[in-house]
């Protein structure tokens, strides 16, 4: 495991996110997901399933 480094004070510090419906077994089950992203940083995501994207809760 990596230590996380400081974010730096410059930056504009926006994530995106966006739901997703994942199925699998053919169609036989399905989940929802959730991706985190930092779009100024190909290595600085997250994913994880859950029912609903972070605009949804607002």
């Amino acid at each position: 495991m990596v230590p996380a480094e400081p974010s730096l004070p410059d930056r504009n510090d926006l994530l995106e996110s966006r739901g997703y419906r994942i199925t699998v077994d053919d169609g036989r089950d399905s989940f929802y997901a959730l991706s985190i992203e930092d779009p100024d940083d190909d290595d600085a995501w997250v994913m994880s399933d859950t029912v609903c994207s972070l605009e949804s809760m607002l």
